[in-house]
């Protein structure tokens, strides 16, 4: 079978390499192992962008049917990534600033930054100026899961929070604590 592109059912266009058998295993050595991991970092980061997807678990490897699944697989060439193949990736990712492990303490999971905290701090601000959301608090909650669909809707807090932290050290946020849990409050300004 020749390499070639293929469109999946969510209309993500995978790269020609995912049709070649070597590429769902570690490799032996160094040099094509590094070529690889730079081509899965990019894949899988493409791939949560296109679908929104925040978060890559070792489990995601085994699960038939879910949303990593036409990543993680190639049932045209019988290969699937293995859990432990993973790990290795989820390991580079986090190397690299590409993710970073959620919960921390642990190394099965990671959430992924196919934007960068500071990119979602941008994002954030700007929607909360655009929103007329400045000088008041909202709860992440509320952030994620506006009454109007935002570039935010559906952004862990776990992300939220880093974003807002981003804001904070350019005093464009405070995070703000309290009984009910944890907010923003959001600041006129531009970056510095």
């Amino acid at each position: 079978m020749a390499l070639s592109t293929h469109r999946t059912a969510s209309g993500y266009l995978l790269p020609s390499i995912h049709s070649f058998p070597p590429f769902f295993t570690q490799q032996k050595n160094v040099a094509t192992q590094a070529t690889s991991t730079a081509h899965w970092t990019r894949l899988v980061l493409s791939y949560a962008r296109h679908r929104r997807l925040f978060f890559l678990r070792a489990e995601d490897a085994e699960k038939t049917g879910g949303e990593w699944d036409e990543v993680l697989r190639n049932e045209r060439i019988n290969r699937r990534v293995p859990p432990e193949y993973l790990l290795f990736l989820l390991e580079a990712l986090v190397a690299k600033n590409a993710a970073a492990y959620e919960p921390a303490k642990q190394t099965r999971a990671v959430l992924l930054y196919w934007r960068t905290p500071e990119e979602w701090g941008e994002v954030l601000h700007e929607w909360a100026t655009a929103t007329g959301q400045l000088n008041t608090i909202l709860t992440f909650y509320e952030i994620a899961d506006p009454p109007v669909a935002s570039p935010l809707s559906g952004v862990p807090a776990v992300l939220l929070r880093r974003a807002a932290a981003c804001l904070a050290r350019t005093a464009r946020a405070q995070i703000i604590g309290g009984a009910d849990g944890e907010g923003v409050r959001f600041f006129a300004g531009s970056p510095r």
